[in-house]
């Protein structure tokens, strides 16, 4: 496997998914994640399985492990000076900071800006936060749920006018795409460094992130306030659009050169009468009679189960897919093909699959380990930190580490 990032150390004081997924996918390039959790607690996401706040049924806690697999776990109780020198000892050797902590937060622990660059003026410095780094709410709580979803328009974006309620995301919705963006803000910032030898401060938000992503939405805001709905019996384009199966399934059709895709769409569907109709002959003539076209499809598709539609579209040029569910995703010939999902052993021998970092190099797919037990790289951190066992039985006299 291609490790990018093979001989970076990352010291990562950070909790839930977001900004704790970026040190996942780091670690997937090669990197050493240090992650630093309270002795008493943890990381909160170790508790979420327990909590009832996720459905359990399974011995392995995917909610620690998706966005925490591969790194080294050290508690340390920051709130003590022996613990915060611990950590300012781990921060001479690392060459990046990465945390979720709030900036009053910060300041309180002092393992702010000012505070690590101290220590180490060659720290990159990066902080994944709810609404950014600046403005009257950087101290205020962002979750996924709050700042990506809700703040940012995807929420009104995705609810449908008719909806009694809003629409819900789904766990972690906004926070592994924030996540990915950190590290690949992370791998700018070490490049930088490394042809300039400035060390940088990166921010990334949930905010931003969720901005980024409708920014088609976002932009044209100001000439269309309200982005119509779509409406699959009325599209600009009959053919960037779903159908109903005989068996109660869907087919995403996206032909986007419908004029010549037409054609073939309509000789693998077995209506090649279609393609000379004079209602349907054409993009403008689709468009004028968009519902007729679509009433036309849905029998046709209506005629068939998934399975039968599979076999006669598996050589047509345009693209579809079924909508798949989340479970037939770990059957797809593609994702298997090109190792989307990774079996991981766990730490009591069973295996299990986590979602591999959807960037590879050299056509290389991911070989994952687990996340680790609570502080369960404590003592071999430190001591290759250049702790003696004496500083370290000391450290947990005083509390410092457990």
């Amino acid at each position: 496997m291609t490790q990018i990032l093979q001989g970076v150390r990352i010291l990562e004081v950070a909790q839930w998914w977001f900004v704790p997924s970026a040190g996942a996918a780091l670690c997937d390039w090669g990197a050493e994640i240090i992650k630093v959790e309270d002795p008493r607690v943890g990381d909160p996401q170790r508790g979420l399985m327990s909590s009832g706040l996720v459905a359990g049924g399974s011995a392995v806690n995917y909610m620690m492990e998706q966005p925490n697999r591969g790194k080294k776990s050290v508690a340390i109780d920051l709130k003590s000076e022996r613990g915060l020198e611990l950590l300012y000892k781990l921060v001479e050797q690392s060459d990046v900071f990465l945390t979720s902590f709030l900036p009053e937060l910060r300041k309180r622990l002092r393992i702010d800006v000012e505070h690590l660059r101290e220590r180490n003026p060659n720290l990159i410095y990066v902080r994944g936060s709810g609404q950014g780094a600046r403005g009257p709410e950087t101290d205020k709580a962002g979750y996924d749920g709050t700042s990506y979803w809700c703040r940012s328009g995807m929420a009104t974006a995705l609810t449908r006018p008719d909806a009694d309620a809003p629409a819900s995301p789904r766990a972690a919705f906004g926070d592994g795409v924030g996540g990915l963006t950190i590290a690949g803000g992370i791998a700018g910032a070490l490049f930088h460094r490394e042809r300039t030898g400035e060390a940088t401060v990166v921010d990334v938000s949930l905010l931003a992130t969720a901005m980024w992503q409708l920014a088609p939405d976002i932009d044209l805001s100001p000439v269309i306030p309200s982005m119509p709905p779509m409406d699959r019996t009325r599209p600009a384009n009959p053919v960037v659009n779903s159908f109903r199966t005989s068996d109660d399934r869907w087919i995403q059709f996206v032909l986007l050169q419908a004029d010549r895709e037409w054609p073939d769409f309509c000789e693998h569907i077995g209506r090649p009468d279609l393609i000379d109709d004079e209602r349907f002959s054409d993009m403008n003539k689709r468009r004028e009679n968009a519902t007729e076209c679509v009433n036309v499809l849905d029998e046709v598709f209506a005629s068939r189960t998934l399975a039968e539609w599979r076999e006669r579209l598996e050589t047509m040029r345009g693209a579809w897919t079924p909508l798949q569910t989340p479970l037939e995703v770990h059957e797809d010939r593609q994702v298997l093909a090109n190792g989307f999902l990774s079996e991981v052993q766990g730490t009591e021998g069973e295996p299990y699959k986590l979602v591999a970092n959807p960037i590879q190099y050299d056509e290389e797919p991911y070989a994952l380990s687990p996340a680790p037990e609570h502080g369960q790289h404590t003592e071999e951190v430190l001591l290759e930190a250049g702790l003696s066992w004496e500083e370290v039985a000391q450290c947990k006299k005083e509390g410092a580490i457990p």
